[in-house]
């Protein structure tokens, strides 16, 4: 059952990314890396779900910043 929901979610977030602009894949891609480099940071500090948290805000926050104007 577990990856039934896992590869609808997927399905789901992927078909949700197809009519993004360059800037917004950038700041989706940007927070989801920023989140799961915060979260492995976290886990060694003993705060997954803070580190997480603030690494997919920078990350979000550099991805919409970062490379060009679209």
């Amino acid at each position: 059952m577990k990856r039934v929901i896992a590869s609808v979610l997927l399905v789901a977030f992927l078909a949700g990314c197809s009519g993004m602009s360059g800037r917004e894949q950038r700041t989706v891609s940007g927070g989801a890396i920023g989140a799961a480099g915060g979260a492995g940071i976290g886990l060694l500090t003993g705060a997954p779900v803070a580190g997480a948290l603030i690494g997919g805000a920078a990350g979000a926050a550099t991805g919409a910043l970062c490379c060009g104007d679209d």
